[in-house]
Order: C-alpha cells, then structure tokens, then sequence
C-alpha cells in the first residue's frame, strides 16, 4: 500500500456480529401469518418495495421494518387485516429489538490484534438506541476509539469521519459485509473498501463489487483482515 493505512472503520451487524439473520426469520414468521392472502414470494417483495419507500421515511433498522410489515399487511389484505396479526407482528418487532448479540467468526480476535496498532472506529448504520445495545451486549466497546452510528454511509460520511478520528481517507480502511454502503462509498472517498461477504445481506444493500479498483480488497473471514494490512 503506496499510503500506510492508519484507521480501519468497522461496519457492525453482519461484520462483527450476526443480524440478518434474525430478519429473515421474523420474515418467515410474517409469510405465515399472511398465507391466506398471497403467497411468500409475493409478500416479500411487497415487503421490499415497502421498505425502499420507507427508508427516506423512517431509516434503516427494527422499527422501519417493523412499520414496513405493517403496511405490506395492510396491502395485501386490501385493508382487512385482523388486529391480532398486527398485534403479532409488533411482538416479532419487539422480539427483534431484544436478541442476543453472538458474534461473528475472529471478530474478538482481530479487533484485539489490531488494537493500538491502528486507530479503529466502529461505523454503522441504523436505528441509535438498538444499534447501542447491541454494542453493549457484544463486549467490544472498548477495543474501538471511536463510535459512529449514521443515518447513511456515502463518500461524505467516510470523508468526515476518517478526517475527525485519522488522517484522512486516503489512509483509512472501511471493513464490512455490504459492498453499496461499506466498500463503494469508501473507494469512492479515496479509501480502502474491504469487503467480508456475510451469507445472508439484505437485499436494499446488493451492489456490485468495484473489481477494477487497486483499493478494493474481498477476504472470506475477519481472519484475513492481517494479510491485506501486510
């Protein structure tokens, strides 16, 4: 690397632990509740496409989603939806604002190699007070410098944030399992966009992987993460 990097961002859910996951079955729970009406496939892209109108609106995370199911109910049900369906799917939300924090494979591990050797900065996306707790309960709070929970990650939000806690993007690092908001942003600052591929990311963050830029990188696991530094 001509420019030592000297700040690594880290993006969270689904780079350091697991998230998806617990959508895709609250989705699975969402198709039953609604298989009188229409079909899973159906249901969720209805369900997407409520979600991209809705992202403007409310963010990304739990209670968007949540309020997106909702909608999509409503929809499909041509307004009938019975209030113990809607009842239920505000408990999947609720349920979902409380699960565990497992992290991902070498997580702990390269955090804690890496660990006064570079500035690092957790940078992720979503709604604030569960995008905290999720934080707290992971134990890892203390191997970062610094925290950053934004509403959208672009070039500007990169620019800002590896100039406020490093020198700049050009010696910075963005690690994650989403190529839209974690790597393209990052290499179209200047940066380095490592991409993690993670079996399960939401469909609103498919992109394709800048393959043309010297600045792109693409490892199977965090335990990787040393050999691109090398």
């Amino acid at each position: 690397m001509a420019e030592r990097v000297t700040m690594i961002g880290f993006d969270a859910d689904d780079t350091l632990w697991h998230n998806e996951h617990y959508f895709v079955l609250t989705q699975d729970h969402f198709a039953d509740l609604l298989h009188d009406h229409t079909d899973p496939s159906t249901l969720m892209d209805r369900l997407l496409v409520a979600e991209r109108r809705n992202i403007p609106h409310y963010g990304v995370g739990i209670k968007g989603f949540t309020l997106s199911m909702i909608e999509t109910a409503i929809e499909v049900t041509n307004g009938k939806v019975p209030a113990p369906v809607i009842a239920e799917i505000l408990n999947a939300g609720r349920e979902m604002l409380s699960h565990p924090v497992d992290l991902l494979p070498y997580a702990w591990e390269t955090l804690e190699a890496l660990q006064g050797r570079y500035k690092l900065v957790l940078i992720t996306k979503g709604d604030l007070l569960d995008q905290e707790r999720k934080l707290a309960l992971s134990g890892l709070r203390g191997m970062f410098d610094g925290i950053e929970i934004v509403s959208d990650k672009n070039p500007a939000t990169y620019t800002r944030i590896f100039n406020q806690y490093g020198d700049g993007a050009t010696r910075g690092m963005m690690v994650g399992n989403s190529v839209k908001s974690d790597v393209v942003p990052m290499v179209d600052a200047g940066g380095w966009g490592v991409h993690v591929p993670h079996g399960q990311t939401w469909a609103l963050e498919h992109a394709e992987t800048p393959d043309d830029s010297p600045r792109f990188r693409q490892i199977a696991d965090l335990s990787k993460l040393e050999q691109v530094l090398a």
